[in-house]
Parts: structure tokens; C-alpha cells; sequence
């Protein structure tokens, strides 16, 4: 079968079975199992497939007209134009992250040899972006699991960073206090912010599949920038930063928690769709 038709099969089939993103997901899961790029699907849709390979797409596509997402059937999420493998421990990186990034990168000198301490890192998604895009930084990847930090080595070792990369079992910066070298000169983290009472209404894409570790904020939704804060609060050195990613309406909770541990310049950043997301502040 040629990929273009198999490509429209696929699409055809997630459209009749609701699935949100039916052409995204379709082009997605032919294109990687066909080791192909997106465009040259789209390009060169004669190609021909064998059995074998249509087998595989097509038992994929059950798993996800099943609820499975696509990260999760193949292994691996795209996030910031490079490919991250995944694991049970690892939520999966979502667009949303990359204004994170976009921030940290904005006041981030290019020949910078910046410190940063990812925290929570899960896939690395966030430490070994920044590492990638500057090459002079190093990062110290902070997470509780550690299977979700094995995920993290692996995809800093693919991607060539893996020198640069510390990962530390710890919860939060605990660790950290006990080995202070001066501080960073970043602090980042996605942590976990959805209110306990909410993760049930959430997709089961996402409850049945991403670690609850990783989701779950606590009653608030706070309960990691309460832990978070006070201690990066104590460990930025004067001038060091601090970038947190934060749910639409917190912004205004998450601000005032900054302002109550003597952080300041706190900025608020909208992603793409004009929500908050991003909250940037200053130790002094």
C-alpha cells in the first residue's frame, strides 16, 4: 500500500472514532513507524509500504482509537523540534512547556555558562532543551523517581548533552541545601498543578496514562510552589532566576507567593492560546 493512502486511511479512521487531533495523530504515528519525516509523507505518498508495516501501523491505530495517546504508543513525544523517549514515570512534554523555554532562552545569554537546576524533570524535557540550545549551561535534573530519571539520563545521552547532565534522586531542592556550590543561575521547574478535585474530570488520556505523581497539585493545586518556593527562595544567589510553569488562574496565588518569600521583577508570561503559564521572578 502506498504511505499516502495508508496516511489517509489512518486519518479517515480516527476521524469516525472522534479521536481530537485525528490528521495530527495520523501523520504523526505513519511517519514514525515508516521512519519518515511528516513532509516527506505528505510529499512522496507514493511510497510503498510492505505488509509488515502496515500491520504495525494499523494494530497502533486500534491502541489509540482505544484512548492511548500517541506519545504513548510510540515511545516518544516531540517537544522543542527534538524527539524525547517516554516511560511510565515520565509525563508526557507538552507544547504548552516550550514558553518555559522561550523565557528562560529570551534572557539567557547564547554563550552563557549558566547553571540550572530542572525540578521534577521527568523526561528531561526542559534541562536538556536549555542544554541543547546553550551549549555552555549544565544542569543539575532533580526528580523523585527514580525511574523517571533514567528516562531523563537517556534522553540527555541521545541527544548529546549527557556531560553536561547531573541528574539527583531528591524531592524538590532538599538535596540541593546540602551541597550549595553559590546556587544557580536558574531555577526551573513544570511541576505538578492540578487541583486533586479536578484530575477526575481530566481526559482519560491523561489520568490513564501520565503519572498522577505528575499531575496532582494538591487541594489547591499549589501544594509544589509551596515547597518549591521557599527553599529556591533561600538557595538563588542575588540576580539568579527562577521560571516556573503555572495553571491559567494561578497567576495571581503563585505571584504572591513569590512576593512572600522576597523574590522580585516577577513576570507573568501567556503561551500561544493567551493564557498565563509562565511565572519568571528574581532573587535579591
Amino acid at each position: 500500500m502506498q504511505a499516502g493512502r495508508l496516511y489517509r486511511q489512518i486519518r479517515d479512521r480516527f476521524r469516525d472514532a472522534g479521536v481530537c487531533d485525528p490528521e495530527h495523530d495520523a501523520k504523526l504515528l505513519v511517519s514514525t513507524l515508516l521512519n519518515i519525516g511528516i513532509s516527506d509523507l505528505l510529499l512522496d505518498g507514493a511510497r510503498e509500504t510492505d505488509e509488515a508495516q502496515v500491520r504495525e501501523i494499523e494494530d497502533k491505530a486500534e491502541r489509540r482509537i482505544g484512548g492511548m495517546p500517541v506519545g504513548r504508543i510510540l515511545g516518544e513525544r516531540e517537544f522543542y523540534g527534538r524527539r524525547f523517549l517516554l516511560n511510565s514515570a515520565s509525563l508526557e512534554p507538552r507544547p504548552d512547556t516550550e514558553t518555559l523555554i522561550d523565557a528562560v532562552l529570551r534572557d539567557t545569554a547564547a554563550d552563557a555558562p549558566v547553571t540550572i537546576w530542572d525540578i521534577g524533570t521527568g523526561t528531561g524535557a526542559i534541562a536538556v532543551t536549555l542544554l541543547a540550545e546553550r551549549p555552555k549551561s549544565r544542569a543539575v535534573a532533580i526528580d523523585l523517581s527514580e525511574e523517571a530519571l533514567a528516562c531523563a539520563s537517556e534522553n540527555a545521552r541521545l541527544l548529546g548533552v549527557e556531560e553536561r547532565f547531573h541528574p539527583l534522586c531528591a524531592d524538590y531542592l532538599t538535596a540541593m541545601s546540602k551541597a550549595r556550590t553559590g546556587g544557580p543561575d536558574w531555577s526551573v521547574s513544570n511541576p505538578p498543578y492540578i487541583r486533586s478535585a479536578v484530575l477526575e474530570e481530566l481526559s482519560a488520556e491523561v489520568v490513564d496514562h501520565d503519572p498522577r505523581l505528575a499531575l496532582d497539585g494538591g487541594e489547591d493545586g499549589l501544594n509544589a510552589y509551596a515547597a518549591i518556593v521557599p527553599q529556591a527562595a533561600g538557595l538563588l544567589r542575588p540576580g539568579a532566576r527562577i521560571a516556573l510553569e503555572i495553571g491559567y488562574d494561578q497567576a495571581a496565588s503563585v505571584e504572591k507567593l513569590l512576593r512572600q518569600h522576597g523574590l522580585g521583577e516577577i513576570e507573568i508570561i501567556k503561551d500561544l492560546s493567551g493564557n498565563d503559564r509562565v511565572a519568571l521572578a528574581r532573587g535579591r
